[in-house]
């Protein structure tokens, strides 16, 4: 089988799908692969980096779309890529299908076996596949970054001649991978951090880094599903989360919110009356824009100025360090195909949880029960 790494065509994706290393892994399932010239470039990975490994490269898109059994991809495939993609192949990228209900149905008309790489279960076996997780990790680290940009305040505290400068203090909401990562960032510049979520669970690993647990009154339902997303809460319990969150919010100098429920809309954690409290020249990082923010005022991938705050709504910080953000997403897709690949043939098994997550659709139809729940059953 033949199995083919796409230049992105999404603009502002700067990542590729896999990278030299996991070619070589692949080889040796008996898979031959093919690169569109210049995929791997802007993350830093040559044409003739593939070449050397026994990669083929493909001049144009048509010729690696005609030849192609199984394509990986990191974004999800344009109108311009699904119109490429044949009947009875195979698509692994990260997909987003609880809420691209338009984009799942053009796949299943078309006859692609598709995986989002997005659901994977979250199980112990799977931690190598986790493509959520790995870009989160790159994501919550680069949002520090962001933020220490345009603060306009040092982070760490400092004693000088000139007097002692008190450190920077930043709010993370949602203790999930991005969280955790911003958190850990935080700290190693010096900043003193707090840290928000709504799973109690999560309170000793942020104590761990260094920051302190922001504590709301225990839901009396679980704040988890049982694939360790966190999840909507009562109403009863979203008024106590922010009577307590705008008392710390006005207090930061850095807000960076990262709470997400799968196939929903983000949940507004700080509101415009919240923004109108914090100090001018305050930073707030709201990596849930692309589901609609956290921040009530945040606008996906644009610069909001509130009174002298700063809302930044970044919508693919993975891809602004392409060269880690590929090499992870590449080892996460590469050990998925391990799993999968037997005597050079793709073989998807349901019994296998990791597929059963993941296959979205098969055979022209929507196979995945949450997505097509999500659809209204169609």
């Amino acid at each position: 089988m033949k199995l083919a790494i796409p230049k992105a065509t999404l603009a502002g994706e700067a990542r590729v799908s896999l990278i030299p290393e996991t070619c070589t892994r692949l080889k040796k399932l008996g898979l031959d692969t093919l690169i569109e010239s210049g995929a791997g470039t802007q993350a830093g990975f040559l044409d003739s980096e593939y070449e050397a490994i026994g990669v083929r490269t493909c001049s144009s898109a048509d010729e690696l779309f005609g030849e192609a059994d199984i394509f990986v991809s990191v974004h999800p495939p344009t109108d311009a890529d699904l119109s490429r993609l044949r009947s009875g192949c195979t698509l692994f990228s990260i997909l987003n299908p609880l809420i691209r209900h338009d984009l799942v149905r053009k796949l299943a008309e078309g006859g692609v076996t598709s995986l989002a790489m997005d659901l994977m279960p979250r199980i112990s076996r799977a931690q190598k596949m986790d493509v959520l997780s790995s870009q989160s990790t790159i994501s919550g680290y680069k949002a520090v970054l962001l933020a220490a940009a345009e603060l306009q305040k040092m982070f760490p505290m400092m004693m000088t001649a000139a007097g002692t400068l008190a450190p920077a203090k930043v709010l993370v909401m949602g203790a999930g991978v991005a969280g955790l990562q911003a958190i850990a960032t935080a700290r190693r510049l010096g900043a003193v951090v707090e840290a928000f979520d709504v799973r109690p669970a999560v309170k000793e690993q942020v104590q761990s880094l260094g920051a302190k647990f922001v504590e709301v009154e225990a839901p009396a339902e679980d704040a988890e599903d049982k694939g360790g997303y966190a999840k909507e809460m009562s109403e009863a319990y979203k008024q106590k989360q922010k009577e307590v969150i705008a008392q710390h919010v006005k207090d930061a100098d850095i807000a960076i919110s990262t709470a997400l429920i799968p196939g929903k809309p983000a949940p507004i954690l700080i509101t415009a009356e919240m923004v109108h409290a914090m100090r001018p020249g305050s930073v707030i990082i709201d990596l849930a824009a692309e589901a609609g923010g956290n921040c009530e005022l945040t606008r996906a991938g644009e610069r909001v100025d509130a009174n002298g705050v700063l809302i930044l709504g970044p919508t693919n910080l993975p891809s602004t360090v392409p060269f880690h953000a590929s090499q992870m997403y590449s080892r996460n897709v590469g050990s998925f195909l391990q799993d999968l690949v037997k005597d050079g043939q793709l073989i998807l098994s349901m019994d296998d949880e990791c597929v059963a997550g993941t296959l979205v659709t098969q055979g022209g139809q929507i196979v995945h029960p949450r997505v097509r729940d999500a659809m209204g059953g169609k």
